[in-house]
């Protein structure tokens, strides 16, 4: 399949004064470049997120399993001064603060598990517990979040202790809400329409005939020519079976751009055939093609959403190729500062007197602050 920059262009009057076209032209010119535009940043995106996966794998995941390491040696360390070194009861308070925070989170996420005995040291429910306890504070908060915006009421006895139990019950309730919503529909759709509503809706149909009659006259025209079972010749009923998988694929998507694409690009119309194309046939033309710009809208702003979430950062610095380079780059340089100055921390606070200077600097911070290790 043909690359978006290898396609045909598919615009009306290119070699001429705009003022001399019609509005309907330009409305077909405008919503072919945009057609073009989004294909093309759809494409970009979708490879560049591949690219970035790979070099998640490659790049960023060993940094992030080396620091992870050299935080794990921390919390080693600070159990060992907390046991074996004279610090004052307000020292090994904050001291046992760092600890349960850093072990949690190395055990919870990063599965360091020979760090639970530190952790239950100091901490009598153990981890097991508290991150029961923990998970189950997350599913409250995940309920809250979900009844706000989808209204969905969740029964007590819902089991969604874990995210697969979470979002398996959401799409129950979800189909649930579909069905309730189907049968307010046809129930609706049951009721005597008056004349009015029934001459909206005749209508609305009759455009939705033109609009599909529209989109497969250059289908069937397509196929006349390339259908492949009546052809002799081995290689060009090759060729042209290769051509009606691209025409098939268009014509299911309703893409009516793609069509008009292999129509120029095997001669089937012309540069001269667009520029006489009626007002009329211009006219359902734009409204297939305004669907597609949306279509194409929505699926861009999904998969930058997705992004989004993965990454945990706003959906306008993965919303292209340079933005998620960017900011991977941005992520591997400060991981690298951050292993640096951690790996500096633990042989500098090997030295009781190092640490105890360090622990004045540090207080003991609420769970949604962020913590910093600086000697600074």
């Amino acid at each position: 399949m043909s690359s978006p920059g290898s396609q045909h262009i598919v615009h009306i009057g290119a070699k001429k004064d705009s003022a001399v076209l019609s509005k309907s032209q330009k409305e077909f010119n405008r919503l072919t470049r945009k057609i073009e535009t989004l294909t093309d940043n759809l494409h970009d995106l979708r490879e560049a997120t591949v690219h970035i996966q790979q070099r998640v794998q490659k790049d960023y995941r060993p940094l992030l399993e080396q620091y992870s390491q050299f935080r794990a040696e921390m919390v080693r360390l600070f159990d060992r001064m907390h046991d074996t070194k004279p610090f004052t009861k307000t020292e090994k308070k904050k001291l046992v603060d760092l600890i349960q925070k850093i072990a949690f989170e190395l055990i919870s996420t990063y599965g360091i598990d020979d760090l639970k005995p530190i952790y239950s040291k100091y901490n009598s429910e153990g981890f097991d517990q508290v991150n029961t306890q923990a998970d189950e504070q997350t599913a409250d908060m995940m309920k809250e979040m979900m009844e706000a915006m989808f209204g969905i009421q969740f029964e007590d006895d819902a089991d969604v202790s874990d995210p697969q139990k979470m979002a398996a019950y959401m799409q129950e309730k979800l189909a649930q809400q579909q069905a309730e919503q189907e049968r307010n529909k046809r129930q609706k759709a049951d009721k005597p329409k008056t004349a009015k509503q029934q001459e909206r809706e005749a209508k609305k149909q009759a455009e939705a005939q033109k609009i599909t009659k529209a989109v497969r006259t250059l289908y069937m025209d397509l196929v006349k020519a390339f259908h492949p079972d009546r052809e002799p010749d081995e290689a060009e009923k090759g060729r042209k079976t290769e051509i009606m998988h691209r025409v098939t694929e268009a014509y299911e998507k309703s893409d009516l751009l793609a069509l008009l694409r292999l129509q120029l690009e095997f001669d089937r119309i012309d540069q001269a055939h667009l520029e006489s194309l009626a007002e009329e046939q211009l006219k359902y033309y734009n409204k297939i093609l305004k669907q597609q710009t949306q279509e194409l809208d929505e699926e861009l702003f999904a998969l930058q959403n997705e992004l989004a979430a993965m990454t945990g950062k706003p959906a306008f610095a993965v919303s292209s190729r340079i933005a998620l380079e960017f900011s991977l780059n941005s992520d591997i340089a400060q991981l690298k500062r951050d292993i640096k100055q951690i790996k500096s921390n633990v042989k500098a606070f090997a030295d009781p007197s190092v640490l105890k200077q360090w622990l004045k600097t540090y207080r003991i911070q609420k769970p949604d602050e962020f913590m910093f290790f600086d000697l600074m």
